[in-house]
């Protein structure tokens, strides 16, 4: 199994009512499965801004969702941001 914390920004934050969480998701788990988990388990509020945010895996931009996440990583969840 793989453990992964989460943590929520902004709308994404909103949506959840949390700042962070940790996610078991099982060996081989992907960035993208992550997403649907996540969605899965938060609902369709969540699933509505997952659509538009990005995503840090251990600080790194994900370019590719089929990237495969490791045990104890972190992944940032990242609405877009309104400022100027």
């Amino acid at each position: 199994m793989t453990n992964v914390r989460v943590r929520y920004f902004a709308g994404a934050r909103g949506a959840v009512g949390l700042s962070e969480e940790t996610v078991t998701m099982p060996e081989g788990a992907t960035v993208r499965d992550l997403v649907t988990e996540l969605g899965t388990r938060h609902g369709e509020k969540l699933t509505r801004v997952l659509t538009a945010c990005s995503f840090l895996l251990d600080g790194v931009a994900v370019r590719d969702q089929s990237i495969a996440v490791p045990n104890d990583s972190g992944v940032d969840i990242l609405p877009p941001f309104a400022g100027g």
